[in-house]
């Protein structure tokens, strides 16, 4: 997600959901923009579950975890966070 539209995202995410938000990501501690493809402004790593919560904290964090790609053939490495409301 590109950061200039991440609160409205955000902001949809929260209000579609009645008790849980699944975010799946490629994280990073902090923020930076990666180039996709050859392109600029597409693919963004950060602390998406982290934001998430500081903007909401009523939502609470109740698993997360990483998927390899060469698990089972998995197509990347992602990291997924379960939020509850």
């Amino acid at each position: 997600m590109n950061p200039d539209v991440l609160k409205d995202v955000f902001t949809v995410l929260y209000n579609s959901s009645r008790k849980y938000i699944c975010l799946v990501e490629y994280y990073n501690p902090t923020p930076v923009e990666v180039l996709y493809r050859g392109n600029s402004d597409r693919l963004f790593k950060r602390d998406f579950a982290g934001d998430f919560m500081n903007m909401y904290p009523d939502v609470r964090l109740v698993n997360y975890g990483f998927k390899y790609h060469r698990d089972n053939g998995f197509y990347d490495d992602l990291n997924w966070f379960l939020l509850q409301k």
